[in-house]
């Protein structure tokens, strides 16, 4: 496959909550760029389809983000870039890649997990 990304994708490991019509589902954010990310996840989507989510800050703070989809694996998950991001979405993003190149790739991925009770 051609590499078609034009920001480098780091590791992470984040909770999310995606809607898909009207059903909810959970993920796992396992790689972040600037422009995008892939959520593990069992739910479907569309090519092209626009996706909501928030996403788990590893400060228990959540990000909401958007995505059209750009690739994905029945049952595995999907691939996304970012749509319309406002400020303070860009300013949480930011800090999440920050957060990953501060740890460099031999370090685990920085994480948020969601505690049920």
């Amino acid at each position: 496959m051609d590499e078609r990304r034009a920001k480098p994708r780091l590791s992470v490991r984040l909770d999310a909550v995606w809607h898909g019509g009207e059903e909810r589902h959970s993920a796992r954010v396992t790689d972040l760029s600037e422009g995008g990310c892939y959520l593990d996840t069992v739910g479907e989507v569309l090519s092209g389809e626009i996706v909501a989510f928030r996403v788990l800050l590893p400060d228990g703070d959540w990000l909401y983000l958007e995505g059209e989809v750009r690739h994905h694996h029945h049952g595995l998950g999907f691939g996304v870039r970012f749509v319309d991001l406002n400020e303070e979405q860009t300013d949480k993003l930011h800090f999440l890649l920050k957060l990953a190149r501060e740890a460099g790739p031999e370090a685990p991925a920085i994480s948020a997990d969601l505690v049920e009770d």
